[in-house]
């Protein structure tokens, strides 16, 4: 054999075989290497997208945590303003029953001094009519009476 025909069938054979590489092997080849790369980048865009969305919900978090502080001083600030108004409100409500208690007992207390007055007038009365009647039993005399009236008249003159 001859070194060049050899050499041109080892050629032909070789594009051959690099003609069928290239058709039916290296094809699926890149394909699987492309299929590959593109998992590789769609789990690295995932990878971004998760840490994107993790920011993102660390953020909804500490936004969250911030109103849920904010309404929970704002809850506390008004049960305190309902407390302090509850117990103003119970302050007003003592010093209402305490005037009240108060008044009561005034009125009671001029009522019974009221009574007090109208009995003594009563038992002053009725000692006054019984030491008139106790003088007018043992001293019956006509001139000493008329001097008196008389007195009497010129003292209500």
């Amino acid at each position: 054999m001859n070194l060049n025909a050899t050499l041109i069938a080892q050629l032909v054979v070789f594009f051959i075989l690099a003609w069928f590489t290239m058709k039916f092997v290296w094809p699926p080849i890149v394909k699987a290497l492309d299929e590959r790369a593109k998992k590789i980048a769609d789990g690295l865009a995932a990878a971004d997208k998760a840490k994107a969305d993790l920011a993102l919900a660390e953020k909804k978090v500490v936004e969250e945590l911030r109103k849920a502080r904010e309404s929970a001083g704002d809850v506390r600030a008004s049960a305190e303003k309902q407390a302090s108004q509850l117990v103003d409100e119970a302050r007003a409500e003592a010093s209402r029953i305490i005037a009240q208690a108060r008044e009561a007992a005034e009125a009671e207390a001029g009522a019974a001094a009221q009574r007090a007055k109208e009995a003594l007038r009563d038992q002053v009365a009725h000692l006054a009519v019984a030491g008139a009647e106790k003088i007018l039993r043992r001293e019956i005399n006509a001139q000493v009476h008329a001097e008196l009236l008389a007195n009497l008249k010129q003292e209500l003159q």
